[in-house]
């Protein structure tokens, strides 16, 4: 997970977030993160494998933003470049969202792709908008109600 983690950052963030922070993603602590989130993790993480590969995963879980703005948080969705246009993205959606449950998500303001994405599902802009950690991009949330 944490080595499609780093590469669909690479992949997708190119030019939106500085190459130092991508080139300066770390395998090792990043594998130690997704161990510690799959550890204490009170929603579902779903992963999809091609062979011995990992092609993407998604997971949700308890809203973090106080106060809440749905009942339920997409915290991530990554798909490796090679799988774009394959169905996958959706796939995982589909495993992950309820249609009778509300949910949000982050997502980089600059990233119209993803943005177009989750409009597709319903998702909309609340106007609320913060400062990714890692980067110098503006995330946006999106709800779907």
């Amino acid at each position: 997970m944490a080595a499609c983690h780093i590469a669909c950052w690479r992949e997708a963030y190119r030019g939106l977030v500085p190459d130092h922070v991508l080139d300066a993603f770390d395998l090792d602590h990043r594998a130690a993160n997704w161990e510690r989130t799959a550890r204490k993790h009170s929603g579902r993480i779903v992963v999809a494998e091609s062979g011995t590969t990992i092609a993407g995963f998604t997971h949700y879980g308890p809203p973090r933003d106080e106060p809440a703005v749905a009942e339920r948080e997409l915290q991530a969705l990554y798909i490796r470049a090679e799988w774009y246009g394959s169905g996958l993205a959706r796939a995982l959606m589909d495993a992950v969202l309820e249609p009778d449950r509300s949910c949000s998500l982050w997502v980089f303001e600059g990233n119209p792709r993803a943005r177009a994405f989750y409009a597709k599902y319903g998702f909309v802009p609340d106007g609320t908008t913060r400062a990714e950690r890692f980067a110098t991009a503006t995330e946006i949330r999106m709800v779907r109600r």
